[in-house]
């Protein structure tokens, strides 16, 4: 399924398939040692699902993740009596994937360490002035989402509107230009909205979709960002400031 106008989305930093499985053990909140496989599985080929009908060029190595997961589900449905002498030798069929978790999970806490790090540092002002000038304190404590959690937050959307409210065939057309243009202006007037409100009122799949792109298009711009206060929480789009 081709996305509105064939508008291509390309993101500087797309998180890849091993983001996204961290993404889900976290939301389901199981030990990364004992991986419910059938269920992460299930909802792996979900998030797959959506990043097809949104065509975000998906890469190769999604594809490759989502053929070993269904591997390891395969393997751990058959009776220990029937599995290869290989197989054998590892009696777990999650266990090689828990080691690349495991070790994918220490470079990205050293890297978000060292971010935060970055981050603190900027605060740290030396003597040489006795004006410096801080900016106001934020009122809120806001971490970025990643780009899964934008894609929990859009498919919440679409599930929200009964299938048979979905307006398709004499829907207005809308366009990611129309739309980018649209939430520039809303954003202009307000310091910051929900994700949720920007889809309010929406009847149709082919507008809900719209927006969305143009909300990933509006971050890779910089000219909005999108946070939450903690994991999960509900999302706000704030206006990013010169």
């Amino acid at each position: 399924m081709s996305t509105p106008d064939e508008y291509k989305v390309q993101l500087d930093v797309f998180e890849g398939p091993l983001d996204l499985l961290l993404y889900l053990i976290k939301k389901e909140e199981v030990d990364i040692y004992d991986i419910p496989i059938e269920r992460i599985t299930t909802q792996y080929m979900q998030y797959m699902d959506v990043l097809r009908m949104l065509d975000l060029n998906i890469a190769g190595e999604f594809i490759v993740m989502a053929a070993t997961l269904m591997m390891i589900k395969s393997r751990m449905l058959l009776p220990v009596e029937e599995r290869t002498e290989m197989e054998e030798e590892e009696a777990d069929p999650r266990w090689d994937l828990v080691r690349q978790l495991v070790e994918y999970k220490k470079f990205k806490d050293a890297a978000l360490h060292l971010e935060n790090l970055e981050y603190r540092r900027e605060d740290v002002f030396g003597r040489d002035s006795d004006e410096v000038q801080l900016g106001p304190e934020s009122d809120v404590s806001l971490h970025d989402v990643s780009i899964f959690d934008l894609i929990t937050a859009f498919n919440d959307a679409l599930k929200k509107v009964k299938k048979e409210e979905l307006k398709e065939i004499f829907a207005e057309r809308f366009t990611v230009a129309e739309k980018i243009e649209a939430i520039s202006n809303l954003i202009k007037g307000q310091a910051k909205v929900t994700f949720s409100s920007l889809f309010r009122d929406m009847a149709s799949r082919h507008e809900i979709i719209c927006t969305f792109l143009a909300v990933l298009e509006l971050i890779r711009l910089k000219q909005i960002r999108a946070a939450q206060d903690a994991a999960f929480d509900e999302i706000v789009v704030c206006r990013v400031e010169d």
